[in-house]
Order: C-alpha cells, then structure tokens, then sequence
C-alpha cells in the first residue's frame, strides 16, 4: 500500500507541475499543489509584484486529487501544519511540502495496510475456530 500512496502522490505532484507550466509562465510566489497552495516565498525575500499572482485563484480537483486526499487525509493535515508552521519560520512550503508528504504518505498508508492485514488475518481465524 505505501507504494500506491506514494505513486498517487507523485502522479498528482506531476500534474500540478505541468498545470503551472502552462499557466505560468514567470516565477510565481505560489504553487499549487492539487488545491493546496504553497508558498514558495513566505518570508518576502524577493518583494513579490502580487497583483499578477494569482494567491487567490479556484482550483476544481479531479476525482484522483480527492481520492487520494480523502484516502490519506491524516497525513495532509499533519504536512500541512508542518509546512504552514516551517513557513511561518520563513521556509518555502513547496519545499518542506514536497519533502515531507511522501514520508507521511508512506507511514500513512502502511499504517493502514498493516491494519487491513490485522483485519483479514482475524476474519480468517474466526472462520476456522467455528465448527
């Protein structure tokens, strides 16, 4: 299962990198990951100009997006208080985001595949010690 969360993770990281490869043409202050946006600035460092920068911008996630948010929601929340509060220390979220999700992810959904085999393997004993 870790293997599945981290292709789902790395399918949607790819997409949202070639969505902002096509809308964006020059440096933006945010990246979008699926829904979520990121701030690759938050320290201002380099005064952005925000009146181009579309901070504010709806984004309309496909079914893959919200699955995979829904199925590994706990370690969304958890990234995203990670990244919002390295970000309030003035590091990029794109970078703390990107290197922290897939560990998350990983121990997420082992975690739940751990508890699905727990689950089988009582089923399937249960089922043997009935006459």
């Amino acid at each position: 299962m870790p293997a599945v969360g981290l292709f789902l993770f790395s399918v949607v990281s790819l997409h949202s990198f070639h969505v902002k490869a096509e809308t964006q043409r020059t440096p933006a202050r945010y990246f979008w990951w699926s829904f979520i946006r990121l701030n690759s600035d938050p320290a201002n460092k380099h005064r952005w100009d925000t009146t181009w920068d579309l901070a504010d911008r709806w984004v309309d996630p496909g079914f893959l997006e919200e699955f995979f948010l829904v199925s590994a929601l706990p370690a969304f929340v958890l990234g995203g208080f990670i990244a919002g509060g390295l970000g309030k220390l003035g590091i990029n979220q794109v970078s703390s985001f990107m290197f922290v999700m897939p560990v998350l992810i990983f121990a997420w959904y082992y975690f739940m595949g751990w508890l699905f085999d727990r689950w089988i393997r009582k089923r399937s004993q249960a089922g043997r010690l009935s006459p």
